[in-house]
């Protein structure tokens, strides 16, 4: 297993959409592994293709943290099928590192995708599982969650980055 780096916002691939999986093999399950194996390091509760430099449409999730292994998920391909209710909550990203913001989200999220095989099969989660399952397939869709809070909040998201790159305290 190996590390991958992280790409930092504004690289490209972060906001353009990815393209499906196709090929399900041995290249595949070993992405995945380093995926969760970076995603545990960094530390976060879940990891985006497109935030490893990769156009796919792909993701690995564990939102207990490595403490649960029946919440650690692959999926390809995903497609948010259900939601209901809301939640506010503070939400941040391995690509905006150290930055948070408040954003809406749905309370309870059904996601469509592929396993590891190829697959297809269902994730329901509620609350910070819902709140995982739609950032992530977002990347997928080239959205990132400062596309989902008000101008003004996107405002001084883009001030922060600004000036942390005029100090050249921001990942390249």
């Amino acid at each position: 297993m190996a590390l991958l780096k992280i790409v930092a916002w504004p690289e490209p691939v972060l906001t353009t959409p990815a393209e499906p999986v196709t090929k399900f093999d041995a290249e595949l399950k070993k992405l995945a592994e380093d995926m969760f194996e970076t995603m545990y390091a960094a530390p976060g509760v879940g990891l985006a293709g497109t935030q490893v430099g990769l156009a796919q449409r792909l993701f690995v999730m564990d939102c207990s943290g490595g403490k649960n292994p029946a919440e650690r998920y692959f999926m390809a391909n995903p497609q948010i099928i259900v939601q209901e209710g809301q939640q506010d909550g503070e939400e941040g990203c391995l690509s905006i590192p150290g930055i948070y913001s408040k954003v809406q989200r749905s309370m309870r999220v059904i996601a469509r995708g592929h396993d590891l095989n190829g697959k297809e099969y269902e994730i329901d989660g509620t609350e910070l599982t819902a709140r995982a399952l739609l950032h992530e397939t977002d990347h997928c869709d080239g959205i990132l969650y400062v596309n989902r809070v008000t101008p003004l909040k996107r405002e001084l998201v883009l001030r922060k980055v600004r000036k942390l790159q005029r100090n050249g305290e921001w990942p390249s």
